[in-house]
């Protein structure tokens, strides 16, 4: 059986604000934004050649068990995955986002990061993996599945 990670819930202040900046800062495509039951709305949002998403609501959490519910800003270290560092930088700064310059931590494939925030600070790094330009990962996923036959 397959388990796949497809839906991160992120706590954002504004679902509108988030929503805007995901959309139009970082490009991700908005998939849903509708009110899918009495009193709460989700917008799900999904990066371009992504498998998961990040779901905005104001009341996500109140339908987990357990007490604690993440504040807006919580989330740091949330990774998204480039071919190309230098080229998805210029896109970003081309939408008005504010995204750090890159820095090479080592020589190896992997090792170049750059990092934003959103609007409430919850933090992300895009890692530059130059392998994803020659197998992007629907083609390695496929190739898995294949050989799983």
């Amino acid at each position: 059986m397959d388990f796949t990670l497809e839906v991160i819930p992120l706590p954002v202040s504004d679902i509108d604000r988030a929503r805007d900046f995901y959309r139009d800062k970082v490009g991700f495509h908005v998939d849903i934004d509708q009110e899918v039951m009495p009193g709460m709305r989700i917008v799900q949002l999904t990066p371009p050649g992504s498998g998961c998403s990040i779901a905005l609501g104001d009341n996500l959490w109140d339908l987990a068990e357990g007490e604690s519910k993440p504040q807006p800003g919580s989330y740091q270290g949330l990774q998204l995955c480039v071919s190309d560092i230098k080229a998805a930088r210029a896109e970003l700064v081309e939408r008005g986002l504010e995204v750090s310059e890159p820095v090479q931590y080592a020589p190896d494939d992997g090792a170049t990061f750059m990092y934003f925030k959103d609007p409430d600070g919850n933090g992300w790094s895009i890692q530059e993996y130059r392998v994803r330009g020659e197998k992007p990962l629907h083609k390695l996923l496929s190739e898995q599945a294949e050989q799983r036959g």
